[in-house]
């Protein structure tokens, strides 16, 4: 099974050890390349987008870690890839709970949040 993953790149230590965990549990995990690699912006938007939409994506698990103070936190870049996903009809999972301020859309497009138990993704 094929989990790719979305969050602030400010977080992405917290993403990597994620990504291990899934990893060591059997998933296909898939990291935002620009995490890896400096690229521009609008490449590496492109770039991730393109994974979100591949046959072989099974699910994609938002990193929404506190950051800046701000709990369950998405920025607009991990809310575009929400929308991509959900747009490519992509199970949406939270690691966290429901960001606040895009509740309505979030609830609207039934976004899943785990709030931290792995066990409640599909198994791989």
């Amino acid at each position: 099974m094929k989990i790719v993953l979305s969050g602030s790149a400010k977080v992405k230590e917290q993403i990597f050890e994620i990504a291990k965990i899934l990893k060591n549990n059997g998933y296909n995990v898939v990291i935002p390349k620009e995490f890896f690699v400096d690229m521009e912006k609008s490449l590496a938007s492109i770039t991730h987008f393109n994974e979100i939409c591949k046959k072989d994506t099974d699910i994609v698990l938002v990193c929404n870690y506190t950051k800046n103070g701000i709990e369950n936190y998405i920025g607009p870049n991990t809310f575009a890839d929400i929308s991509i996903a959900f747009y490519n009809k992509k199970p949406i999972y939270l690691l966290k709970d429901i960001y606040s301020p895009y509740k309505d859309e979030l609830e609207g497009w039934k976004v899943i949040p785990i709030n931290d138990d792995l066990s409640k993704l599909p198994k791989p």
